[in-house]
């Protein structure tokens, strides 16, 4: 299966090439390789939307493999979030693996480079072996130990794997060159000794392999034939060569190539910036709406196909960039606009009464029920009917006692439309004690019902309202950036100084029109002239914000053009 034509990037190009020359017998075969030491964030979804596209373009097959080479840091509860969120973003990997798959045949190719003169057992501790290693333009200073004979070294190692020696008393290095003006290649460690539980071998093993040593030759066990990755593991690419060229591989010798990484503005990725943003409070969890995790985007109501076509969008480089989040948004907001249902709720809500609202013969206000429309970009979606009496809820930013100018909603003696329903005019105002407007009362024209005058007067202002007798009581979160600065940590160095205090607000008594009491969790709709709102997954009648309504995308564009 050759790509799509449209597809087209230097990585395709790339397995195309490959496929002609039948450099792998046109056997494509990716893998995306996250360690289970936190969350997956947008960033590993570039990642997951590259390594799962790639091999399905080409009529391959692409495997999770989690890299669990650090038992200190990794847990079973990071694995199946893993699993869980590439799922959601809609890929399935052929299968799911892990590193510590591999162990026993790992630790085997490391005694048969011992024994080629190709590792050695270094007796120093981590900050000599950095020390050493020098710099760019520095030369490296060998290991005392460097020249130890294949027996003791063997020996060293063995009794390693037994568990005789305590954490960091000694590494195995390979041997290279001291000397290289690549730093991966001065010697660089293959195992160290952790005498940690592991959570998928418990206490089998006391001696685990660095990244760079597991990596490579976990992808020639499983028949990778690209190795895709981001370009801060492209001085690693080298050392990734070396490793597969010293050993019997049981099969084709997988290639790595590198792409630029996903930015954002307003966004940290660093795993350990987030795990403090969790630590500290600052949020509530790696799944709450302010985090770039993919739980996180997940709950605010990001589609996974927005996630998708924006990573998409994005394209495959290698030259690293800084997307602007607006960017993002602007395509979460298109689907949404095609895909939510429309429904009117108030987010901070003063009341609205009638006075010339009809009663019946009880003196009970009438109720009448208007048909308004789901979702205008797609009549499939039907109409539902609101009740509409003669108290109602609407925004009290809609009001003004005293209009400034340009202020075209409510006021003394100004007449507007209720969206779908009456045009009302208001009259006067009731306050508390402290003077605060807390209803206004108005009147309406029966003439105008369904919003439209048989005079044809105009108005110039459509306001969205709730009915005080059906309303259900709902709470709002609002999100603003969760850090201020467009690059966070440009300024001080340290990304969480950029922390915006109030990135979050809570609307704890909004109203919402009586269908929202049935809408299923992790639904978006659009609460009209407000945004995008989210049903929380876990708390009823939570909504979070998942965008506004303003394309401040286009804004950034003219200010760029500007």
């Amino acid at each position: 299966m050759t790509v799509s034509p449209e597809s087209s990037d230097f990585i395709r190009d790339l397995v195309r090439r490959d496929n002609e020359t039948a450099e792998y017998g046109g056997r494509v075969q990716t893998r995306f390789p996250p360690e289970p030491n936190g969350y997956l964030h947008i960033g590993h979804a570039k990642a997951i939307t590259v390594d799962f596209g790639v091999a399905a373009e080409f009529g391959g097959v692409c495997n999770l493999r989690l890299d669990d080479t650090n038992p200190d840091t990794e847990e079973t509860e990071y694995v199946d979030s893993i699993v869980d969120d590439i799922a959601w973003l809609g890929y399935a990997p052929k299968s799911v693996l892990f590193a510590s798959d591999y162990f026993g045949q790992l630790y085997d190719w490391a005694e048969y480079l011992v024994e080629r003169g190709q590792a050695y057992v270094d007796d120093q501790d981590g900050e000599t072996i950095s020390e050493q290693r020098g710099g760019y333009g520095n030369p490296g200073v060998e290991s005392p130990f460097r020249d130890r004979s294949v027996e003791e070294n063997l020996d060293l190692l063995r009794r390693m794997r037994a568990g005789e020696f305590p954490d960091g008393s000694r590494v195995l290095r390979a041997k290279i060159d001291m000397q290289h003006e690549n730093m991966q290649l001065r010697d660089p460690v293959m195992y160290r000794i952790r005498h940690a539980h592991h959570h998928r071998t418990g206490d089998d093993w006391c001696l685990y392999p660095t990244y760079d040593w597991a990596h490579g030759q976990s992808d020639a066990f499983e028949g990778v034939t690209h190795s895709i990755c981001t370009l801060e593991f492209e001085s690693h690419r080298p050392l990734y060569d070396w490793y597969l060229s010293q050993l019997p591989l049981p099969g084709d010798r997988p290639k790595q190539i590198e792409f630029a990484r996903l930015e954002l503005t307003h966004t940290v990725t660093s795993k350990r910036r987030l795990m403090k943003l969790v630590q500290d409070g600052v949020v509530d969890g790696w799944d709450d709406p302010r985090m770039p995790t993919l739980r996180g985007l997940r709950r605010r109501g990001y589609p996974a196909s927005a996630i998708r076509d924006f990573c998409a969008a994005v394209g495959t480089t290698r030259t690293n960039s800084r997307q602007a989040i607006e960017a993002l948004e602007a395509v979460v907001r298109r689907q949404l606009n095609t895909a939510s249902q429309r429904r009117m709720a108030v987010l901070r809500p003063l009341k609205l009464v009638i006075t010339n609202w009809p009663k019946d013969a009880d003196g009970r206000p009438i109720v009448e029920h208007f048909e308004l429309t789901n979702n205008p970009e797609n009549p499939a979606d039907g109409t539902r009917q609101v009740a509409f009496t003669g108290e109602l809820w609407i925004e009290a930013d809609d009001f003004a006692e005293v209009p400034p100018p340009k202020f075209f909603r409510l006021s003394p003696g100004r007449e507007v439309r209720l969206r779908g329903a009456y045009f009302v005019t208001a009259t006067d105002v009731v306050k508390d004690d402290a003077g605060q407007v807390v209803q206004i009362n108005a009147t309406y024209d029966p003439a105008t019902r369904g919003g439209d005058s048989p005079d044809g007067r105009k108005v110039k202002s459509t306001m969205h309202w709730v009915s005080a007798g059906q309303a259900v009581e709902a709470t709002a979160a609002l999100y603003e950036r969760l850090f201020l600065a467009t690059v966070p940590g440009e300024r001080t160095g340290e990304p969480l100084d950029d922390v915006n205090p109030n990135s979050r607000e809570l609307l704890p008594a909004i109203k919402v029109e009586a269908a929202l009491a049935d809408t299923e969790p992790g639904t978006v709709v659009q609460f009209e002239r407000l945004g995008y709102f989210a049903l929380d997954p876990e708390t009823p009648l939570l909504f979070h914000r998942t965008v506004g309504l303003k394309d401040e995308w286009a804004n950034v564009q003219k200010r760029a053009g500007a």
